[in-house]
């Protein structure tokens, strides 16, 4: 599973980063009309995405997760396959809103995983397979912009294709989705409705603001990733601008990659939230001083440090849901997740755009900055009225008894 995860996230962040360059290739526009469609080309495929994975989250969790990830690697293989033959914005359009609909690949593959894991180490194996996805995200960029340059863009889309397609083969064959008894409670198997989980949800408050600060986790790490090539030359100049940004994007994704595991193994030792209000108050701290850069590799190291603190984020909240919510159900549950994430996925170039248009780059620091630490005080909170005081309360009640 973590080889599929590194072939899809690697393939579909290839093709990110000339996707602009590939519209304006189809004919002689203007500036603004490439960076409108721009805008509404990468938007679109998070829009469905939204839509539609708690759906293929239920379908998963009635049927197998297995089907669905094979499903999910042929849609994505197929329309990354097609856009080489686009040859104009409303073809590369409608592709992008399709592979919106079977986006949910390493979610699914998530929710699969985290069926087949005990609890007890949920944190651990969740933040292992992670890295699969983060390297390919590493990775991808590099080399969709080498293969670029040698093949030409609709080359590439086609050459990427491959990957995805291998990532359906290496599901068929080499994994095997089994029904293990990892509960006794018979509530860990019984079917539920839509409306049981979305009351099961609503039941439970710190999951549910667990689910709710996804939206705001991802708006504050979206909210820089459009503009952060023009902070870049900003603060450095034209020189290698594009090597820079790539620098400052990879920074992130290597402290990520360094601590997502130990953060899901810290989870499985002290609890989730904990660690999980810990991060956000970290991501929050490491976001402000980005406002004050005035050289490249300041900007680096904070985007190394930001990338340990938001990498813990993911697993830990993912390991939370495993504990929280009934095994028959976590599909549909992660999709409702999953669907936040890309609310915020959506959300957040908007918010950076304006900010930085309206007030200038480091109003956009701030305002991440500020989000992040709300996140924490809500959890916090959330955390000790309803589980810490909670238990308190029940162990001193039992004492006095």
């Amino acid at each position: 599973m973590w080889f599929a995860n590194f072939f899809i996230a690697g393939s579909i962040t290839m093709v990110l980063p000339f996707i602009s360059l590939y519209i304006e290739s189809f004919g002689d526009f203007s500036d603004a009309y490439v960076q409108n469609w721009s805008g509404w080309i990468f938007a679109i495929t998070f829009v469905t995405a939204f839509i539609f994975s708690p759906i293929w989250g239920r379908i998963g969790d009635k049927y197998g997760r297995k089907k669905i990830l094979i499903f999910s690697a042929v849609g994505l293989g197929l329309s990354v396959f097609l856009m080489g033959f686009a040859t104009s914005v409303w073809q590369l359009f409608l592709l992008r809103l399709f592979m919106g609909i079977v986006t949910g690949f390493i979610p699914m593959s998530q929710a699969l995983i985290s069926t087949q894991t005990p609890k007890e180490i949920a944190g651990r194996v969740l933040g292992t397979l992670q890295t699969g996805s983060i390297t390919g995200t590493l990775m991808g960029p590099l080399i969709g912009g080498s293969l670029a340059d040698a093949f030409g863009y609709a080359s590439t889309f086609k050459w990427v294709s491959i990957t995805v397609f291998l990532s359906a083969i290496i599901v068929t064959f080499g994994i095997k989705e089994i029904n293990v008894k990892l509960s006794s409670k018979e509530s860990d198997y019984k079917p539920y409705s839509s409306k049981e989980v979305i009351l099961h949800i609503v039941k439970k408050p710190v999951l549910l603001v667990v689910m709710l600060i996804s939206v705001l986790v991802q708006v504050a790490h979206f909210s820089i990733q459009p503009i952060l090539s023009l902070f870049v030359a900003d603060i450095h100049g034209p020189q290698s601008i594009a090597f820079f940004s790539g620098m400052a994007f990879s920074a992130a994704g290597l402290g990520n990659l360094l601590m997502t595991r130990r953060w899901g193994r810290l989870g499985d030792k002290i609890g989730y939230i904990k660690i999980l209000i810990f991060l956000l108050f970290m991501a929050g701290i490491v976001y402000f001083p980005g406002a004050f850069v005035t050289n490249i590799w300041q900007l680096v190291v904070l985007r190394f440090l930001l990338g340990i603190s938001i990498g813990g984020i993911i697993p830990v909240r993912i390991a939370y849901i495993r504990q929280e919510a009934p095994l028959s159900m976590q599909g549909e549950v992660l999709g409702y997740n999953t669907s936040l994430r890309f609310l915020g996925n959506i959300i957040g170039p908007s918010l950076g755009g304006f900010l930085a248009g309206f007030f200038g780059f480091s109003a956009v620091f701030f305002v991440t900055s500020a989000l992040l630490i709300l996140s924490g005080f809500i959890m916090l909170i959330a955390w000790y009225k309803y589980e810490y005081e909670g238990k308190h309360s029940h162990s001193l009640s039992t004492n006095r008894s």
